[in-house]
């Protein structure tokens, strides 16, 4: 829907500059509690909240000229050239789950929303519910026929974050490789790599975004699938 592309953008958008929706409402002359609502879905984007966002920002949050698309319905050839029926099967809400990487054996989990974005013609991705949100990630999904993994990808002025995920299983889990960039001593960037997990939100309905530790009930359920990437070889870490 054109209001999970306008509320993607925006994710992309306040992670990218390093701000906070609060900032952001500021700057656009519109309450919080209205912004809050619009990117949970609970209320639709006015024309004018939408007019103010971009003057706000200085730049536009509505896709009028996207990457060409071969026909309706059809992404882009370098996204896989994927048909909207064909992907239906991915789109939902899931359950993020990979180690923590400031603490070891912690395991982290946040939420990743795939949708289809009518007006770019593409699967999208935004993640929330992240602890350290101003790092929340959104961008686009590639589904190559090649290669049989789901992509997601997101660009920002040359820097790259990837997820590869394998076919999903019959509890339509997924399970991969991520890699990012992690801080490191003072304004230094790492990159790091590891395993991770998507579920299906209601199979970890009673699992909270965050940091889960050793020895807890959500901690010994989030463990057993995560560990799944590696010990079912969906992924490989070599040295």
């Amino acid at each position: 829907m054109v209001d999970d592309a306008i509320a993607a953008r925006l994710r992309e958008e306040l992670a990218r500059r390093r701000i906070s929706r609060q900032a952001l409402a500021d700057m656009a002359r519109i309450s919080l509690s209205t912004l809050e609502k619009a990117l949970s879905g609970s209320r639709c984007f006015t024309l004018a909240t939408v007019i103010r966002l971009e003057e706000a920002l200085g730049t536009p949050l509505r896709f009028t000229a996207v990457t060409a698309v071969a026909e309706p319905g059809l992404a882009p050839e370098h996204m896989g050239s994927y048909s909207r029926a064909g992907v239906r099967w991915i789109e939902g809400d899931y359950i993020t789950l990979r180690p923590s990487f400031g603490q070891e054996g912690v395991i982290y989990a946040y939420r990743t929303a795939i949708f289809w974005d009518h007006a770019a013609g593409f699967l999208r991705f935004a993640e929330s519910a992240r602890m350290d949100g101003a790092f929340a990630q959104a961008g686009h999904v590639s589904m190559p026929n090649l290669s049989g993994h789901t992509y997601l990808v997101t660009m920002e002025e040359g820097q790259h974050r990837l997820i590869m995920l394998g076919r999903p299983t019959r509890e339509k889990q997924m399970f991969g490789l991520l890699t990012t960039l992690q801080a490191g001593a003072g304004s230094q960037l790492v990159p790091v790599a590891c395993p991770v997990a998507f579920v299906p939100l209601g199979q970890l309905a009673e699992v909270e975004p965050g940091l889960m530790e050793p020895g807890t009930t959500p901690y010994l359920l989030c463990r057993e699938i995560l560990d799944r990437a590696i010990r079912d070889d969906f992924c490989r870490l070599r040295q």
